[in-house]
């Protein structure tokens, strides 16, 4: 054998390893993402379907209304620039013994327009319940002004929802995220 072809012999070897090496951490790292995100999250969110009471239960309960702003995206540098946010939207019992009902929980844009309603049905909240509304990055609709508004029923004299929007976003190292949290509105 020439010195030549055993280099070419070891040249082929390192090369063969490598390949195995790059095959095997590619596997790895398609098994890593490839598990679902939500199998790490115990407590699912309640299912609104089976939480629907009749109307006739929330006549004569204090009723009250609560104006919350969201962002579907925030500007930077200008106007032209934006940056897309997930937002979800937490609503609270904040009573260890009294339900919350909810008639409405709608969403509005930027220009006022009603463009998504959440409950057709009055709904309720256990005591410490938190139900939640995630409006998804893509979503564009509602814009940098979208907000949304719920009318809510209590018992007189108690504790109403509290409600409140986390907005978030990241890319590649930049990461936002920021809080705001209901009005509660006067008749």
């Amino acid at each position: 054998m020439t010195r030549g072809g055993q280099t070419t012999r070891v040249m082929n070897g390192n090369y063969n390893i490598a390949w195995k090496i790059l095959v095997f951490l590619v596997g790895l790292q398609t098994m890593a993402c490839s598990s679902p995100e939500t199998d790490k999250y115990p407590i699912k969110q309640a299912d609104w379907s089976t939480k629907k009471v009749d109307p006739k239960t929330i006549a004569g309960l204090e009723m009250g209304q609560t104006y919350l702003p969201t962002y579907s995206h925030i500007y930077h540098v200008h106007d032209e620039r934006a940056f897309d946010l997930t937002t979800t939207v937490s609503i609270r019992n904040v009573s260890l013994e009294d339900t919350v009902y909810l008639s409405k929980a709608d969403y509005f844009n930027t220009v006022g327009k009603n463009i998504r309603q959440y409950i057709q049905t009055p709904i309720y909240l256990a005591p410490m319940e938190t139900i939640e509304i995630v409006v998804n990055e893509q979503d564009l609709e509602g814009g940098s002004g979208a907000n949304f508004l719920f009318d809510w029923h209590i018992k007189e004299g108690h504790n109403p929802p509290y409600i409140e929007a986390v907005m978030i976003s990241t890319h590649g190292q930049q990461g936002i995220s920021f809080t705001s949290q209901g009005i509660q509105l006067k008749k």
